[in-house]
C-alpha cells in the first residue's frame, strides 16, 4: 500500500513526538499520522476509531486500531498511560469535548489537539459577505454532511485552556502549506497545540 503525503499539521506533530514514544490516537482516522508516527519515530502506538471503513484500512497498515466511541470516555487506561494522545481533526467533532480533553489529560502526559479555525478569514468571508456557511480546505464539507458538532476559533481555544487550567507548551498554525506567525485567529485555517496539565 502506497505511503500518504501527511498534511502541514500532520508532519508537525510528527516533529513534536520523539522516538519511542507511546502514543494513543484518538480518532485516528484511515492511520496516516499513526503509520507515519510508528514508520518515522518508532512509536508504541494504539489508535481508536469509529469508522469501520477506516478501521479495515488501518488493519492493512498493520496499525494496533480498536473500535471505539471516544465520547464514552477512556476508562479502560490508566492514568498517565501514554507520552502522547492526540486529537488531530477529532476534537471539534465529539459530543463533550470538555469530558474528552480531561480524559486525554488524564490518560497522556501530554496532548496534542488539531482543529480547524472557524474564525480565519475566509470562514468570515463565506459568512459575512457571501451569506453562506464556509466551505473552505480546511472545513470540506456542506453543511448538511459536516461531521463537526464545535465551531471554535484559535482564540476561543486559548481561552478554554486558561480557563481549565492547561498549559499550551507549543502552538503551530497554518493556512494550507504555510506556517502563519501573525494574527493566527485571522489568517490560519488549522490551529495545532501540544498541551499539558499546569504543574
Amino acid at each position: 500500500m502506497a505511503e500518504s503525503v501527511l498534511r502541514s499539521d500532520q508532519k508537525v506533530i510528527v516533529d513534536l513526538i520523539e522516538t519511542g514514544a507511546t502514543v494513543l490516537d484518538l480518532g485516528c482516522g484511515q492511520g496516516e499520522l499513526l503509520n507515519a508516527l510508528v514508520k518515522k519515530k518508532q512509536v508504541k502506538g494504539q489508535g481508536i476509531e469509529i469508522d469501520d471503513e477506516a478501521i479495515l484500512h488501518c488493519v492493512a497498515l498493520g496499525l494496533n486500531v480498536f473500535h471505539d466511541d471516544i465520547d464514552r470516555g477512556l476508562s479502560e487506561y490508566s492514568d498517565q498511560s501514554f507520552d502522547y494522545v492526540i486529537l488531530n481533526q477529532t476534537f471539534q467533532q465529539v459530543r463533550k469535548p470538555d469530558e474528552v480533553l480531561q480524559e486525554s489529560l488524564r490518560v497522556g502526559r501530554r496532548v496534542i489537539i488539531g482543529f480547524p479555525n472557524f474564525a480565519s478569514l475566509s470562514t468570515r468571508y463565506h459568512l459575512g459577505v457571501r451569506g453562506r456557511t464556509p466551505v473552505t480546505p480546511s472545513l470540506p464539507y456542506q453543511w448538511y454532511d459536516t461531521p463537526n458538532l464545535h465551531f471554535l476559533s484559535i482564540l476561543d481555544f486559548i481561552d478554554y485552556c486558561k480557563e481549565r487550567k492547561m498549559q499550551i507548551v507549543k502552538a503551530f498554525y497554518f493556512a494550507g502549506t504555510k506556517r502563519i506567525s501573525i494574527l493566527p485567529n485571522l489568517f490560519a485555517h488549522t490551529g495545532v497545540f501540544l498541551i499539558s496539565r499546569l504543574g
